[in-house]
């Protein structure tokens, strides 16, 4: 370590913790005091204030041109699930088919399903609500606030999983493009590693957090339109849709290659801007029926998809350019040097950093993005397989939700706890989430 590199390093840590104090203390938007901490980075390393200004351009852009997309499309088809119940509907025939004791089971993986096309928050915003009306619709005697968290953090931890580690959501697919992984096998991987994963952090972890946590009424409600809640079959085919076609895509390359020629259209298709587009088109029919055509459920689809899409796609545009003002002062190299020592494994390096940036920042992509960013140099040169890194810096992301996450405030508010309940199954829950998914990281790995 030179003196250089303890100027690095601190620069990094001012200026990521001027971005918690401005949006915290400050209560300026995290696009703002992300914006602000990068300048501060580039300024203590040393940097010329032209190479910085220039680093955040094209750290923002180079974020925005692909991501943006796949946010605006990715909340588009929440948007219309919500809308039209179709996701409501869904939770309410798993947990229909389970009974009571089964309730929690199929909580989770409605959940898992649920959320492989949308953001956490849509798929909060979907699910929450109606696993709370099943709970209170329990018998007598077994639909208390324990019994109820036992239902809804399940659903919370299937939500966070997929988030994190499964692609098209949009932190593992920039993690996955950064590092140059294979997007077919992160997506096979990421459920070897959450399912798994969502079952300890849900429905094991609750019973020992859930217990003498009480609920308030929810401060929240789901929005809908007035619409026949469209059919089981046609609402699931609307969420699997984009995962289908992005693994068709992958599946090509494994046809034999007097067959293969045929099929190199599901290439262009399974890109995730292509897979989500042709999503959406094919889910509003499902969706709406005839109605598409009703200019007040457009309206309201959009509305609903953009006035979210905005916060969302700056705040991961300003992640993007911190991240490459740390790259473009030399942060990568550091950690190559670093991890080439010996001194760590890459994967665990790569989880560390990325909880530090989620510690810091309150958001798992702006967390994945950055640690993505800087850890490009390290894949290429520990010979580390990508798709583990990515999965790795995934499960970092989600380590300990608090009071600058916006996802802590949205769950608290959905949920109905006050803070110490909040953080007895929220924050542990992301927590254990983060750890386990690290170790069976570490285990898998080894062995694939």
């Amino acid at each position: 370590m030179t003196p250089a590199d303890y100027r690095l390093l601190i620069a990094a840590v001012i200026g990521i913790a001027l971005s918690i104090a401005l949006i915290i203390r400050g209560r300026l938007h995290p696009f703002v005091g992300l914006l602000c901490g990068a300048f501060t980075v580039g300024l203590i390393a040393g940097l010329p204030m032209e190479e910085t200004a220039k680093a955040v351009e094209k750290g923002a852009g180079t974020i925005l041109g692909g991501t943006g997309l796949v946010v605006a499309l990715g909340l588009g088809l929440g948007a219309m699930l919500q809308l039209s119940d179709g996701a409501g509907g869904l939770a309410r025939s798993a947990l229909r088919i389970s009974g009571v004791k089964g309730a929690p089971w199929a909580s989770l993986f409605t959940a898992i399903v649920i959320g492989l096309p949308l953001f956490f928050e849509t798929g909060l915003v979907l699910l929450l609500p109606i696993v709370a009306s099943a709970a209170a619709a329990l018998p007598a005697g077994q639909n208390g606030d324990t019994a109820k968290l036992k239902l809804m953090l399940p659903a919370l931890s299937g939500l966070s999983v997929v988030h994190a580690l499964v692609p098209p959501h949009p932190g593992p697919l920039l993690a996955v493009n950064a590092l140059g992984a294979n997007l077919g096998l992160t997506l096979l991987y990421g459920l070897i590693v959450g399912i798994p994963t969502a079952i300890i952090a849900g429905p094991v972890l609750a019973r020992f957090t859930a217990p003498g946590v009480k609920l308030n009424p929810p401060l929240l409600d789901p929005v809908k339109v007035d619409v026949a809640t469209p059919s089981v079959g046609r609402a699931l085919a609307a969420v699997l849709l984009p995962v289908v076609l992005i693994a068709a895509g992958q599946a090509v390359a494994l046809l034999p290659a007097s067959v293969a020629p045929h099929f190199h259209w599901l290439g262009w298709v399974s890109d995730p801007v292509v897979a989500l587009l042709i999503a959406v088109l094919v889910a509003l029919p499902l969706l709406f029926g005839r109605r598409i055509t009703d200019a007040k459920i457009q309206n309201a689809i959009w509305s609903e998809a953009m006035v979210p899409a905005g916060g969302i796609i700056l705040a991961i545009g300003a992640g993007g350019a911190l991240k490459q003002v740390l790259v473009t002062a030399g942060l990568s190299d550091l950690l190559v040097r670093f991890a080439a020592g010996g001194a760590i494994s890459p994967i665990l390096l790569a989880w560390g950093v990325s909880v530090c940036i989620r510690l810091a920042t309150g958001s798992a992509t702006v967390a994945t993005i950055t640690t993505a960013g800087v850890m490009q140099g390290l894949v290429a040169a520990s010979g580390v397989e990508p798709e583990w890194m990515v999965l790795a810096i995934g499960a970092g992301s989600l380590f300990f939700s608090h009071v600058n996450d916006p996802g802590f405030w949205l769950v608290k508010s959905y949920l109905g706890t006050d803070m110490p309940g909040t953080f007895k199954t929220w924050s542990i829950m992301e927590t254990v989430v983060a750890v386990v998914g690290l170790l069976l990281v570490l285990v898998a790995s080894s062995i694939f």
